[in-house]
């Protein structure tokens, strides 16, 4: 594509909850000149003089930044399709009357399990009922709701109960996303990665919720990489379909980008035309011809375009290798040897090292 239609808009890193699988950044610290609500406008502007459809609001806890209605009516101004990512801690039905009128199109919430004490030991949080209510408040006022739910070995086992709150609260969609090992997702990784059984048993169960629920509810499950013979496409393939923009203004072709070593490129420097056309950070790895072997010569390399880089850098400290999660990766074994601990532990064994709670201060 000649140019992105999606827009991931990090309004700040700033969160209520200490999700130990959180993939925002270690240095939390690093990102605490937020974005100006003035140049958040002309971001918004400049991305539907690019091409951007849709705009997704998220962070952290997008709720906590003062201005959002006012960048919600902005984007909706724009003709941008809005859909608000939240943890729902501090959407208030004021606050979500707020953001109705000012053209909100969309809400995703997460939750981290569907027993109370379960889902806020994960999230750190007390957090279970303020997120039920926060649904409720969703539908009574007109939107589409989808409820979004980072599965890991500490709560894959009920999957089945996870459905069924999302049909409690009457979702539109219902996304099961296993965690993808970055932030502190990666220092978690141990406690987080689920063995075969528990993957093969929670497939079982979505397979028979897609049939039942096909007409009520959109159930999607996106299978561990670790398990995966071969890796997903990046985002679609780097900087080919999105781009996101992170709290200080950095530009990435991806959410995890900020963890490689390349050049950054900041919207308070350079427009976002050039930035998404000319940037190294976003030329660095599109296309193919950058590709090592064994993708280089394989057929796979414009349907999968060598996987993660994030995670050929986290796991061989080399954004251009091939993915390891690739059954055909020199590195796979780095996986492999992973996913038979996973195999060797019991479902729960260890304790997870949950995101601290030490926030930046809120922005200008």
């Amino acid at each position: 594509m000649d140019s992105p239609f999606g827009l991931l808009a990090e309004l700040t890193y700033r969160c209520p909850l200490a999700c130990a699988y959180c993939s925002n950044p270690l240095n939390l610290a690093d990102y605490s000149d937020e974005l100006a609500t003035h140049e958040w406008r002309r971001v918004l502007g400049e991305a539907r003089d690019l091409g951007v459809l849709q705009c997704h609001l998220s962070g952290g806890e997008p709720l906590l930044r003062r201005d959002l209605v006012e960048i919600v009516a902005e984007a909706h101004g724009l003709g941008l399709y809005t859909n608000l990512v939240t943890s729902a801690l501090g959407f208030s039905r004021s606050r979500a009357e707020q953001l109705r009128a000012a053209g909100l199109d969309h809400v995703q919430i997460s939750i981290q399990a569907d027993e109370p004490a379960v889902s806020d030991r994960i999230a750190g949080t007390p957090s279970f009922h303020r997120k039920v209510e926060a649904m409720g408040v969703v539908k009574e006022l007109g939107w589409p709701l989808t409820v979004n739910v980072v599965l890991h070995r500490q709560n894959i086992d009920r999957v089945a109960d996870v459905l069924g709150l999302a049909e409690e609260v009457r979702a539109d969609r219902v996304e099961l996303a296993n965690t993808q090992y970055y932030g502190w997702a990666r220092v978690n990784r141990e406690a987080l990665l689920p063995s075969r059984a528990q993957l093969e048993a929670a497939e079982v169960v979505v397979r028979a919720a897609r049939e039942r629920l096909r007409d009520r509810m959109d159930v999607l499950y996106v299978v561990p990489d670790y398990y995966s013979r071969y890796p997903k496409p990046c985002m679609g393939g780097w900087a080919s379909r999105q781009l996101t923009v992170t709290p200080d203004g950095d530009v990435l072709p991806c959410p995890a980008a900020q963890s490689l070593p390349l050049p950054r490129a900041s919207v308070r420097d350079a427009a976002l035309d050039w930035i998404w056309a000319e940037a190294p950070v976003m030329n660095a790895f599109r296309g193919t011809d950058w590709m090592p072997e064994p993708c280089r010569s394989c057929e796979r390399r414009e349907r999968d375009f060598g996987g993660c880089r994030c995670q050929a850098f986290q796991l061989t400290g080399d954004a251009a290798r091939t993915d390891p999660v690739c059954h055909l990766s020199p590195d796979h074994d780095l996986v492999a040897d992973a996913v038979r601990a996973a195999n060797d532990r019991r479902p729960i064994d260890l304790q997870l090292v949950p995101r601290p709670h030490r926030l930046p201060e809120e922005g200008k």
